[in-house]
């Protein structure tokens, strides 16, 4: 009898971060000690958009979402005792890679590593940054310039090293169809490699395609994402043959990494979460022919707040299961062949060629933003229209909603809390790295930065210089800001109405109503204060307000209490709506609150929505927040209904 020769498994992940960087690293040696192939690294929203952890808009943000890592001794505390010549380390981070990248490589020289052997990827996808998470700094094009200075570098000093994770995780998080998640990510793909080609020799180039790697999703409709991955396969072959002439049929592979769905995960019965999480790494991982290279799972309670140690473990062991316990890697591809497989995928691979015409024709993803972003938005609207009809079924949501308390749920509200005392001991030790360096060597690596930013010369050398010298990640984007400017990307949201106002009559009627009380159209502004680029909830509320008639003022993203205030006193805003899903809502809903005070606008009614705990909803409320809505509140009708009530004359006198 001939013994099955097992495929290797894939990378095991957690992605996992926050608090600080000495809290940080104990996790990651925690979780490595657990059987973890690799590490994701989570980074905190300030360190993501170039803010240090001391600056204003870094107020209640820092170490919330992730790790903060200001310069070189954060880096180096995060990597304490961990080898990085033999880990493979995943870091999602995207305008500030080139500066993260730079303090991992001179980290990793100081443990007397040889960088050629580093191995790892950082996301470095901007594109969908403007289209879905937000964390951009720079406008399209010096952007795209400066993914390609890291490829370039890469290709020539850091070789096994992943220089750009092409991210569609967001886009369906966005509500990206399949179609569009495949064609808009394979166009993001096609604009780094037509920024890279005049880099290298025609010789070079095929190999520098084969470091380019995606990072995809995985929701719940099982077989259709499956097939969407098979899909993903064919076309980039199809791609990197035909269009940039690879022959060889190695450096067309489609190599990439997965965290499934969280945006499916819920907040009623989280339990069922874990079903959830199973079924959705079972599309990326039973066809061999589109297994993923690295997979990370969420864990159970992320619809309620920062998981615990405990929860990831038992994500990792999801994973670990199914590698080491079952007989899936023994085997060749299991649907190979499969008549209904072969017809679903076709059918995605032409719906993904015609839009990846449709985005050609308009001169490709940089040049068709606004359009993909509108796009996005259209579809999470339709999504979220199906959700309310029952059409699309979540269970413990819109079905089967009856259910026992989850003893899941124990004191700690089954969650973790990052106490406030992070961030003011952080910024101690900024404060005190700042005080340490040596002034002189930190001003002249930061004009050696701002000449190679602007002459265009590769940014990498003179940012690992930086780094050495003691820069920080404020004083590093500060200088991509200068040379570059700031960006203010689509919110997707238009003032016109849409033809999406089947079901609104009565609301509109309502609207209508209270306006002509009012004396003018109702006015309502969505605000999103802090760093949090998570815009999927603001944009579908404006989205449904503006269709049920109301006068909406949404700016998108990242603004200071002190913005939305302004804009409040500009329009004579009826009813304020902000939403922050990073954690953050104590501190930026009260500042809010007291600049309205000042303003003497506080009659103006506040709701707030995002990922908020039972104990902070009644903070918030006790506080002066009007409503207080969670992902459990999916019926934006009833929001709606809330908002013209508070906007109601007649009801704010009956009060």
């Amino acid at each position: 009898m001939t013994e099955t020769k097992k495929d290797r498994p894939w990378l095991i992940r957690t992605y996992a971060g926050h608090s600080t960087a000495s809290a940080s690293n104990a996790l990651y040696r925690g979780n490595l000690a657990k059987g973890q192939t690799g590490l994701s690294v989570a980074f905190d929203l300030p360190t993501q958009t170039g803010y240090d952890s001391d600056h204003v808009l870094a107020r209640g943000e820092v170490g919330k979402v992730g790790v903060p890592v200001c310069h070189l001794g954060d880096m180096r505390v995060l990597f304490d005792q961990i080898p990085l010549d033999q880990m493979n380390t995943s870091m999602t981070i995207n305008a500030t890679a080139p500066w993260l990248l730079s303090l991992y490589i001179a980290v990793a020289e100081e443990q007397g590593a040889d960088i050629s052997t580093l191995q790892g990827t950082v996301q470095n996808d901007l594109i969908k940054e403007y289209l879905s998470r937000g964390t951009y700094i720079c406008p399209p094009k010096p952007s795209l310039r400066m993914i390609a200075d890291v490829a370039e570098y890469c290709y020539s000093h850091v070789p096994k090293w992943n220089p750009m994770n092409v991210c569609s995780y967001h886009l369906q998080e966005a509500g990206a169809t399949p179609e569009q998640e495949l064609a808009f990510a394979l166009a993001t793909g096609q604009a780094v490699l037509d920024e890279l080609r005049p880099r290298v020799p025609a010789e070079d180039f095929p190999a520098l395609v084969s470091r380019i790697s995606f990072f995809v999703n995985a929701g719940i409709r099982f077989v259709t994402e499956m097939c969407k991955m098979r899909a993903f396969v064919d076309l980039w072959d199809e791609i990197c043959e035909n269009r940039y002439g690879v022959k060889d049929p190695k450096f067309r592979r489609f190599r990439y990494g997965v965290q499934v769905n969280s945006l499916g995960l819920t907040e009623q019965q989280p339990e069922n979460n874990v079903y959830r999480i199973l079924i959705e790494m079972l599309a990326v991982t039973l066809s061999k022919k589109a297994r993923a290279r690295a997979v990370q799972l969420p864990a159970w309670n992320e619809a309620l707040g920062l998981p615990r140690p405990w929860d990831q473990q038992w994500s990792m062991r999801m994973q670990q299961i199914l590698a080491f316990e079952t007989d899936l890697l023994e085997y060749d591809d299991l649907f190979d062949g499969n008549p209904a497989v072969d017809r679903k995928v076709e059918e995605l691979k032409a719906g993904a060629r015609a839009e990846l015409a449709n985005l050609d024709s308009m001169g490709g993803a940089v040049a068709a933003i606004d359009y993909m972003k509108s796009r996005l938005v259209d579809s999470n609207a339709d999504r979220l229209n199906r959700i309310e009809a029952g059409e699309t079924v979540v269970i413990g949501v819109n079905r089967f909603t009856a259910s026992e308390p989850s003893p899941l749920l124990t004191g700690d509200g089954g969650i973790m809390v990052v106490d406030p005392a992070v961030e003011e001991e952080q910024i101690a030790r900024l404060q005190s790295w700042r005080s340490e360096r040596d002034e002189a060597a930190v001003a002249k690596a930061l004009e050696s930065l701002r000449e190679a930013a602007v002459t265009g010369a590769n940014i990498m050398p003179p940012s690992i210089a930086a780094a050495k010298a003691g820069v920080t990640t404020g004083e590093w984007a500060e200088e991509m800001r200068r040379a570059h400017g700031t960006y203010r990307g689509p919110t997707g949201v238009s003032r016109g109405v849409s033809n999406k106002t089947e079901g609104l009559d009565d609301i509109r009627s309502m609207v209508d109503l209270v306006s002509d009380k009012l004396g003018r159209r109702l006015n309502f502004l969505v605000g999103k204060p802090g760093l949090d680029g998570h815009s999927n909830g603001a944009e579908q509320i404006a989205f449904r307000a503006r269709d049920c008639g109301m006068d909406i003022t949404y700016d998108g993203i990242r603004l200071t209490p002190a913005e939305i205030v302004a804009r409040v006193k500009e329009n004579d805003s009826h009813v304020l709506g902000l939403s922050i899903l990073s954690g953050s809502h104590l501190p930026l809903v009260r500042d809010v609150l007291a600049r309205l005070q000042e303003d003497g606008l506080g009659h103006v009614p506040v709701i707030v929505g995002g990922i908020i705990p039972d104990e902070d909803a009644e903070a918030l409320r006790a506080a002066g927040v009007a409503r207080v809505y969670t992902p459990k509140d999916f019926e934006l009708n009833s929001i709606m209904l809330d908002i013209v009530r508070l906007a109601d004359p007649a009801s704010v006198a009956a009060e």
